[in-house]
């Protein structure tokens, strides 16, 4: 596709993050790695990752805002746009030597995410939409999966680790939603399950405790895709919850109806 300007900012600063986090995934073993929370890893890689995409963003647009996972936020001097950038998400298959992580670089303007790229340097795949373009993987256009019926549908989400206080509701939602499905998912990287559901590999995506930097590329994705994006809990605001869901078109409203049965 012929993006913009920024779009093909974001798309060279993934690349260039990547081919850094892809020489330290060789040598996983060696990694120096650190304790940020129960089970929730950062790592040297991780922390060069955003250092490299910071610079080039920041280096280009100096006036935008940033919000990173490892840096935090920082307020620009153009208060209508922000940088939200996840320089490894999926630290955990990471460090585990699991090929499956990608780095999520997204564009907010005046509190909408208009574009948005996720780099999956393990296997060459980057995911890129911007508003009113369309979704592309890898120069294909993407659409969302044309199933109509549940019991034919794959969904993915995150089953909370560490003790997190969302797992009592995640089980919940796994016992109403399984009988009624082809199976669930859960790979360990919220920026690829979107990125998978504007693929058409999943029909649908849902998760709570997720943070902006996890979901915020993967938004403009699946709507760029023709799919819809809600929060779990109706009227609430996806990046306030941290709890969304994605879907296709045909099963959205269903789905949504599955989940927020007993929310």
């Amino acid at each position: 596709m012929q993006g913009s300007a920024n779009l093909n900012l974001m798309i060279k600063a993934a690349r260039r993050a990547g081919r850094s986090l892809v020489k330290d995934f060789r040598e996983v073993e060696n990694l120096q790695v650190s304790m940020k929370g129960a089970g929730d890893f950062v790592s040297r890689a991780d922390r060069e990752a955003e250092r490299i995409i910071k610079e080039d963003l920041r280096g280009a647009r100096p006036s935008y805002g940033w919000l990173g996972e490892e840096t935090g936020e920082e307020k620009g001097e153009d208060p209508t746009r922000r940088w939200i950038v996840d320089p490894l998400d999926g630290t955990t298959n990471f460090l585990h030597g699991l090929p499956h992580w990608a780095v999520s670089i997204a564009l907010e303007h005046k509190g909408e995410i208009i574009a948005g790229v996720i780099f999956d340097p393990a296997k060459d795949e980057m995911f890129v939409a911007e508003k009113g373009q369309g979704a592309f993987m890898n120069d294909t256009r993407l659409r969302v999966s044309g199933r109509r019926n549940m019991i034919e549908a794959i969904f993915a989400t995150g089953v909370p680790f560490g003790g997190r206080s969302t797992l009592p509701a995640t089980l919940k939602d796994l016992a109403r939603l399984m009988p009624m499905c082809a199976g669930v998912r859960r790979w360990g990287a919220a920026a690829l399950d979107l990125a998978y559901v504007a693929a058409g590999r999943y029909d649908g995506f849902w998760e709570r405790g997720l943070h902006p930097w996890d979901i915020a590329a993967g938004l403009v994705l699946v709507r760029e895709a023709g799919g819809f994006v809600a929060p779990v809990r109706d009227g609430q605001g996806i990046f306030d919850s941290g709890a969304l869901i994605a879907g296709n078109a045909e099963l959205f409203k269903p789905f949504c109806a599955v989940l927020r049965e007993g929310d």
